[in-house]
C-alpha cells in the first residue's frame, strides 16, 4: 500500500498527470493532413518511427521533418506537421498549476516525461506560463526523454533522472497515468501512484496525507 511516510519528493509525468492530452484529435489532424494511419505511429503512452526518434532525442526537429515528409502529401509544411502533432496537448487546467506551487512548499517537485522538444518547449510550455511564471517555477528538477535520450518504461530514464535530480527512489512518490511505467519505477524503489482518467494528483496526495 502506498503511503507519504517519509517522502519528501512528488515525481510527475506530464501527460495524463499534469497536462491533459487527447491522441484522437492529433490523430484527427494528422489524416486531415493526408498521413494514411497515423495510429501506427502516434500511441497514447510511446511513439514510433520518427516520432518516437524525435521523443528519444535520436533526431533534430529538422531531421523528423524530413522523415515525416515521405509520410505527408506533397506540399504539407512544417508549420501544419508540427500544428497536428502539437494538437496532442490539450492544455493544463490551472488549479493543477497552484496545487503544485502548494506542493513545493512541502515537498521537492521534479517531473519524468516521455516528450519531445517540439511540444515541451512549444505548447507545453506556453501552458505553463498561465500564470507569468515558466516551468521552472514549478519543479525542482525536470528529466525529460529527448534530453535522457531514453523513454519510458525504460531503466535507463529512470537511472538519468536519480543520478541527474539527485533523488533517492524510496524517498519518492511518483504519478504515471500508465502502470508499465509505475511497475519500472517500483523495481528501482520508488513507491507509485496511478492517476486514472478523471482522477487528480492533487485528490490523492490530500488522501495520502489524511491517513
Amino acid at each position: 500500500m502506498t503511503t507519504i511516510k517519509g517522502i519528501k519528493n512528488l515525481l510527475f509525468d506530464q501527460g495524463g498527470v499534469i497536462v491533459d492530452i487527447e491522441r484522437d484529435r492529433c490523430l484527427e489532424e494528422l489524416r486531415r493532413l493526408g498521413m494514411e494511419a497515423p495510429e501506427r505511429l502516434v500511441g497514447l503512452y510511446k511513439q514510433d518511427g520518427p516520432f518516437f526518434a524525435l521523443e528519444n532525442g535520436d533526431v533534430t526537429l529538422e531531421e523528423f521533418h524530413q522523415e515525416l515528409r515521405p509520410l505527408m502529401p506533397q506540399g504539407v509544411t512544417d508549420e501544419q506537421m508540427d500544428h497536428a502533432f502539437s494538437s496532442f496537448i490539450v492544455g493544463i487546467p490551472l488549479h493543477r498549476l497552484q496545487s503544485l506551487r502548494q506542493l513545493r512548499k512541502r515537498y521537492k517537485t521534479y517531473i519524468l516525461s516521455n516528450t519531445n522538444p517540439l511540444m515541451f518547449e512549444g505548447v507545453i510550455a506556453r501552458a505553463f506560463a498561465q500564470e507569468g511564471l515558466d516551468v521552472n517555477a514549478y519543479f525542482d528538477g525536470i528529466t525529460v526523454s529527448y534530453k535522457a535520450r531514453s523513454n519510458k518504461p525504460d531503466r535507463k530514464i529512470f537511472e538519468y533522472a536519480i543520478s541527474t535530480m539527485g533523488i533517492v527512489p524510496e524517498e519518492t512518490l511518483f504519478f504515471d497515468d500508465g502502470q508499465e511505467n509505475l511497475d519500472a519505477a517500483a523495481r528501482l524503489g520508488f513507491k507509485t501512484a496511478l492517476v486514472t482518467p478523471g482522477s487528480e494528483f492533487m485528490d490523492i496526495i490530500t488522501q495520502l496525507e489524511q491517513q
